[in-house]
């Protein structure tokens, strides 16, 4: 196993750790396949929730340029290859999981790193962290899916504002423009997070799949379309045993215990 990414298994959910702190956590081949790993194994071993977080003082300084550096080669590299084969297919990954995705930023994140976390179901930031979409300042377009989620979430003004000037976004003003869900003191990022991935991965995680795919879904849909997608959503989650034990709790007044299925 790679020691470039550290995994905590609590049971029914799972905490990944990018650990490369030296290098601000950047990504290298090797992080890119263990974290790839490391998220396909709480998958297949039945994770209710994952909780993605950076070791030292930054979440993820996005690509370590020393591995794409023009000079150091016998020509320039194809970016393009890097895009199809590392990061598109990890976007792909996280926003495909059948169960949410957390992202804890703790520090500073930058390039694929800032848009990796957006690519996670929700997000949270340390006060201290800031959001960098660093690509400007080497000819580079927002990557990882930065080019899709920052109009999206943000729209075209400040996604252009924040792609051409690379200026950091403060958590704080990340949470006011609804980049990310929520902006906490340092201390708290860890615990808030974890308390969040423990009640999830306890919660109606079929449901929370269902959620999560139509959410996903309503850019490329018209409304006609999503009506409709919401009401087979809907007679899925009404077959489950999660809605029988729901209601039957509801009206018991008595905690819910959900399975996820």
């Amino acid at each position: 196993m790679s020691d470039t990414i550290i995994t905590e298994n609590y049971g029914n959910w799972v905490e990944i750790t990018l650990n490369r702190p030296d290098r601000l956590n950047s990504f290298n081949d090797e992080m890119h396949a263990a974290l790839r790993a490391a998220l396909e194994s709480a998958r297949d071993e039945g994770a209710r929730c994952v909780l993605l977080t950076g070791a030292g003082r930054g979440f993820c300084a996005g690509q370590d340029l020393s591995d794409r550096d023009p000079s150091r080669m016998d020509g320039p590299p194809d970016l393009g290859r890097t895009v199809r084969t590392l990061y598109a297919p990890l976007v792909r990954l996280i926003r495909s999981l059948e169960f949410p995705v957390i992202c804890a930023v703790n520090g500073v994140a930058a390039g694929a790193g800032a848009n990796l976390s957006l690519a996670c179901d929700i997000v949270l930031a340390a006060e201290s962290a800031k959001f960098i979409q660093s690509f400007a300042k080497v000819g580079l377009i927002p990557d990882t899916g930065g080019s899709w989620h920052l109009p999206s979430l943000l729209g075209e003004a400040r996604a252009k504002g924040l792609a051409f000037t690379a200026k950091p976004l403060s958590a704080k003003q990340a949470e006011d423009w609804g980049l990310i869900w929520r902006c906490l003191p340092d201390d708290a990022l860890m615990t808030e997070a974890r308390a969040m991935a423990k009640t999830f991965a306890n919660g109606p995680t079929f449901g929370y799949a269902q959620t999560k795919a139509c959410i996903q879904a309503s850019a490329a849909n018209t409304l006609d379309e999503h009506l409709e997608m919401e009401a087979d959503a809907m007679k899925l989650c009404g077959e489950s045993a999660d809605y029988a034990e729901g209601v039957g709790a509801f009206l018991n007044k008595r905690p819910a215990e959900f399975k996820g299925r």
